[in-house]
């Protein structure tokens, strides 16, 4: 019997390193205006999509990315009503995040529709069809240009990929001052990102906090491990009133036991703080 020849997936993470997985076969590829988006089976990730020959998302490690992104603002906000994503074409975010009851409005901002389209014919377990929910808005558009308009919002995502060319001008101070004047900061509005490897990209971590602190009083980093990005990965929340430091895992637990949020793989109070626990190394980098 003739053996199947696997398809090796490599992607660098730095000038000197990278990961690579297997795949089976090449599910989909399509060059969109912006950026060439791929699907491939594999025998680790499941389906992975690929954008410019960069991970992005895999059915069977999603939750290690979404859940993180996601709960760590959205829980220790006392009562979340209305959220903005920029990017998140996947549907994984907002997916998550329209578990919380009381999330009246959540509008996603996409420049590439390609991608949401890629996402709804391969990755229907990850959005679970959240792209026909009630509560979804989405807008094909640039993030830069909706969020000089943008207001009212409890929570924005800036769920991005890394910051090289048309995402760049996403990580800058002027773009999270639009960020921050577009939250309802009285009542515990945030900005939460992420912020690439503190291992690999030591660098854009710094950068990118350091930015962060030029507009909010509060900027909370923590890291999770993303096995198909390879790396230890930084987020970040931001705010001037909201601080997910402040909320015990006890806090954490009731809270999502009375919301019910439900269906998590990796989420909860005690994994919270883990997250926020900073080797010597990154206090190192973020205050040095």
């Amino acid at each position: 019997m003739k053996r199947k020849k696997n398809i090796r997936l490599d992607e660098r993470i730095s000038n000197g390193a990278g990961v690579y997985f297997n795949a089976t076969a090449k599910i989909a590829s399509v060059q969109s205006p912006y950026q060439l988006i791929e699907v491939f089976d594999t025998p680790d990730l499941g389906k992975l999509m690929r954008i410019d020959g960069c991970n992005m998302l895999s059915e069977r490690d999603e939750f290690f990315y979404h859940e993180n992104f996601i709960h760590p603002a959205a829980i220790t906000h006392p009562d979340p009503k209305s959220v903005l994503i920029i990017g998140g074409g996947d549907g994984g975010s907002a997916e998550e995040l329209l578990k919380y009851p009381s999330i009246a409005s959540v509008v996603l901002c996409e420049l590439d529709k390609t991608v949401i389209e890629v996402a709804q014919a391969h990755f229907q377990s990850v959005h679970h069809d959240v792209f026909a929910h009630p509560k979804l808005d989405v807008h094909i558009g640039d993030g830069v240009e909706y969020m000089r308009a943008a207001h009212g919002f409890d929570l924005i995502y800036l769920d991005l990929t890394d910051p090289v060319g048309s995402a760049e001008a996403l990580y800058t101070p002027p773009f999270y001052a639009d960020c921050k004047r577009a939250l309802n900061g009285h009542d515990g509005g945030a900005l939460a990102l992420h912020i690439g490897s503190p291992f690999s990209h030591p660098a854009r971590v710094k950068t990118s906090i350091e930015n962060l602190r030029q507009v909010f009083k509060t900027v909370t980093p923590y890291f999770v491990h993303i096995p198909a990005y390879g790396a230890t990965w930084g987020f970040a929340v931001a705010s001037d009133a909201l601080n997910i430091i402040n909320i015990s895992a006890a806090e954490i637990n009731a809270r999502l036991e009375q919301r019910a949020i439900a269906d998590r793989q990796f989420y909860n109070g005690e994994m919270h703080h883990a997250s926020l626990a900073l080797p010597e190394y990154v206090r190192h980098l973020m205050n040095g």
